[in-house]
């Protein structure tokens, strides 16, 4: 076992999406990520904040998947999928070819709390059918350890001896996802994915003896198992998978290979065939 550690620490950064709501987000679209392009967190006691949401828009060469800590939110797209995700489901979302949709908050006396992932599609699908799916809580599998519980919503996970799968197993990349609800004391994740990725949400958490603090994404180092440690309550999301090692081209909402390809979506979506 090689134990992974934290090669670099990047921090969220306020930004402003869709009808102006107001989100924490990291990105990288130069591949320091891959096969990971954007990390949304979307967290507001204040419906000023969040209520126009995100009305309906394009993408194309990505996946998309939501997760819903706090309120909710209604996907509607063109291929009339309509669907509504509360506390504690997903929703994913593969743009291929072309995808139009809206994802429209609820209104919660507590707020909104949310997560959007972007995920880059390898070249040979980018162009591939626009698919849609919605997971409910009840469905996600979980291991608890020592007082702390992980919720697997795709992929493959091993923690303290334990194995579990979660039900999105499309991801792009090879793509895992799982959230850490993390008690005081010590835990060993199992991973050996080349690309690992931790974001700390709430409090602190120690990965194999370095701090990673609220708002701030780990990227591990190569190796097989990470340790994870602290004395305060904590959240995270946990992100695993394998790099295409493709160029990236991004526009917008669009996410592709070359400059030639985004010249051609923008000329799709003006024209109307961007998803037909």
């Amino acid at each position: 076992m090689t134990t992974r550690t934290i090669q670099r620490k990047t921090k969220s950064q306020p930004s402003q999406d869709g009808d102006g709501v107001k989100i924490s987000r990291i990105n990288d679209f130069k591949g320091g990520l891959d096969p990971f392009l954007m990390l949304d967190e979307l967290r507001s006691e204040c419906p000023d904040d969040y209520i126009g949401g995100f009305p309906s828009h394009p993408h194309r060469g990505i996946q998309t998947l939501t997760y819903v800590l706090q309120g909710g939110l209604t996907h509607k797209d063109h291929l009339e999928h309509t669907s509504t995700i509360g506390v504690g489901d997903a929703q994913w979302m593969h743009t291929g070819h072309g995808m139009i949709h809206s994802e429209m908050p609820l209104t919660d006396v507590h707020g909104l709390h949310a997560f959007q992932l972007w995920l880059n599609l390898p070249a040979r699908d980018k162009l591939s059918d626009a698919t849609y799916r919605d997971v409910k809580a009840v469905e996600m599998p979980r291991i608890k350890a020592s007082g702390s519980e992980l919720i697997a919503l795709g992929g493959d996970w091993r923690l303290d001896g334990q194995n579990i799968s979660g039900p999105l197993d499309n991801l792009a990349g090879q793509g895992c996802v799982a959230h850490l609800c993390f008690e005081p004391g010590s835990l060993v994740l199992e991973h050996s994915a080349p690309t690992l990725l931790i974001y700390v949400f709430e409090g602190q958490l120690e990965v194999s003896g370095q701090e990673l603090k609220q708002g701030e994404l780990g990227c591990l180092s190569p190796g097989s198992e990470i340790h994870l440690s602290g004395n305060t309550k904590s959240q995270a999301l946990i992100l695993a998978g394998v790099a295409h090692r493709e160029p990236i081209a991004h526009y917008g909402p669009f996410v592709m290979n070359t400059h030639e390809e985004i010249e051609q979506a923008l000329r799709d979506y003006r024209n109307g065939t961007l998803a037909l």
